[in-house]
């Protein structure tokens, strides 16, 4: 198949299973427990699989070295989001301008560049996160009632587009992209784990005794989703996957509406529609 093709077809389904692995962390109570038992589920999961490739030199174990601690502030900055906004507010913000972010530190990074008409989408798709960000009936933004939440989903951006360009850094680095992305899972649940046990004591151990099936279903689709990118990232430029995933933006607010019994309106339909079409435009403009 050809490249663009798969990295087209991959970026997708890496969308859809993206918003349903945080749906699923959203509908927990405790969101800091969800996301460890998703890590461990996915750790788990993938642990057969790590006899069956190549095993990591030390070129890939020192991209992990770089890709564990970004992976982690990305968890911290998620985590409170998701635990102080709605799904279908704090999601388009923090998904919507991680590709803006990632384009500019892969060009530092990676030395990767866009064409004009991908910096234009990228544009639009910035002014769309803006708009749904705005303040509900001319609120200044500094009374906003949900600036905490757009603060954290703000830095989880900031966390994507650095675990983004470590990720693609890693599965270009590695012999085979498939032993970054088994060896990056059974790392990454390591300190999200440490966090909910110091900060949760029993809660973590009666949470996977009550909603272990839960957390493997949501495992499983995080495999899914970000096995998908991660290999997307191998031969196709980190803005261009990053912007065609989060899409997701669009299905995670629908998700919201449909079983999380959350608010959308008029305005922010038509921003997820521009932040879409945004997203889009940076995919096929090049």
């Amino acid at each position: 198949m050809h490249s663009a093709a798969a990295g087209l077809l991959l970026g997708l389904f890496s969308a859809v299973t993206l918003a349903f692995a945080n749906l699923a962390v959203k509908m927990g109570s405790d969101i800091l427990v969800s996301r460890s038992i998703l890590s461990m589920s996915a750790a788990l999961l993938l642990l057969p699989v790590a006899f069956l490739v190549p095993a990591p030199d030390a070129a890939t174990f020192h991209v992990l070295a770089f890709a564990i601690p970004a992976h982690f502030a990305y968890q911290c900055c998620l985590i409170q989001a998701l635990g102080r906004g709605d799904l279908s507010l704090v999601f388009p913000i923090m998904r919507g301008a991680s590709p803006l972010v990632t384009a500019i530190v892969a060009g530092v990074v990676l030395g990767e560049a866009l064409t004009p008409l991908e910096w234009l989408g990228l544009a639009i798709a910035t002014a769309a996160v803006i708009a749904f960000a705005l303040p509900p009936g001319g609120t200044r933004l500094a009374l906003h009632p949900d600036k905490v939440a757009l603060g954290w989903a703000a830095a989880t951006a900031v966390g994507i587009a650095l675990y983004n360009t470590t990720d693609a850094w890693g599965v270009r680095t590695a012999q085979q992209p498939v032993t970054y992305i088994v060896w990056l899972f059974l790392f990454d649940w390591i300190c999200v784990t440490i966090a909910a046990i110091v900060f949760r004591r029993g809660a973590l151990a009666a949470a996977i005794r009550e909603k272990w099936r839960y957390g493997a279903a949501a495992g499983a689709l995080s495999i899914l989703s970000f096995g998908a990118a991660l290999y997307a990232f191998s031969f196709v430029e980190t803005a261009k996957v990053s912007a065609l995933r989060e899409t997701a933006v669009v299905w995670a607010a629908v998700m919201g509406v449909v079983w999380l019994r959350e608010g959308f309106g008029v305005r922010r339909i038509l921003a997820a529609m521009c932040l879409t079409s945004g997203l889009i435009l940076l995919q096929f403009a090049g």
